[in-house]
């Protein structure tokens, strides 16, 4: 039951792991990253959560609540760019929390994940749930939940490999999922006419309609 988004995740969470196994990352570790208020081992972190979380979220328990989409789960997010945020703050503490194994360890537990993942998301069916362990009570179907890693990992691939210093390599298909995911949210969150202006009429885009992140 390999569908497409199974395959385009997993592509890109190899690129992830790659990046975390770098030197140049381990190198970095403690120095502050491209984004504010967190150093590169906690980005790494973050990086590194996008593999592991869905092992995670595919050992909870599931009760058959009305699962959330991907375009939802980033629609209804409030404080993205605030770094103060209740948002932005549980996001640096659950890297954080990650990063404090060290490069080599983190990367060796994203490395051993995506080794268990590989096979398994070829197994699990279409309509496989997972919990979402932040948000209690929630739940997303298994394909859409990889296709919010899929954001977060063309996002921070790219900030990781700023951060220390690397070329970028675009992660293939999770770029355009990202980007498809991030669109719909906006046009959920503000209409399409705002979205259409920030994509045509920049001078009438008041409220930065195509910021989701």
């Amino acid at each position: 039951m390999t569908t497409e988004i199974r395959k385009t995740y997993l592509l890109a969470a190899e690129q992830a792991v790659q990046l975390l196994e770098s030197d140049e990352v381990a190198d970095s570790w403690k120095k502050e990253s491209v984004l504010p208020r967190m150093t590169v081992g906690g980005l790494a972190g973050h990086l590194a959560n996008s593999v592991l979380q869905v092992e995670r979220f595919l050992a909870g328990t599931v009760v058959g609540a009305e699962p959330v989409s991907a375009v939802r789960y980033y629609a209804r997010l409030v404080g993205t760019a605030d770094a103060d945020s209740a948002l932005n703050v549980g996001v640096r503490a659950r890297s954080e929390e990650t990063a404090t194994a060290g490069p080599g360890a983190v990367a060796e537990q994203a490395r051993d994940a995506l080794r268990r993942l590989t096979p398994r998301l070829g197994e699990e069916p279409a309509d496989r749930r997972v919990e979402v362990l932040h948000r209690p009570g929630e739940e997303m179907l298994l394909d859409d939940y990889l296709r919010t890693r899929c954001v977060e990992l063309a996002v921070h691939l790219e900030d990781l490999a700023l951060s220390a210093g690397v070329p970028c390599r675009e992660p293939g298909a999770a770029l355009a999922v990202a980007v498809d995911v991030l669109v719909a949210a906006a046009r959920d969150r503000h209409g399409d006419r705002a979205v259409l202006h920030a994509l045509a009429r920049r001078e009438r885009d008041s409220g930065e309609a195509l910021r989701v992140l």
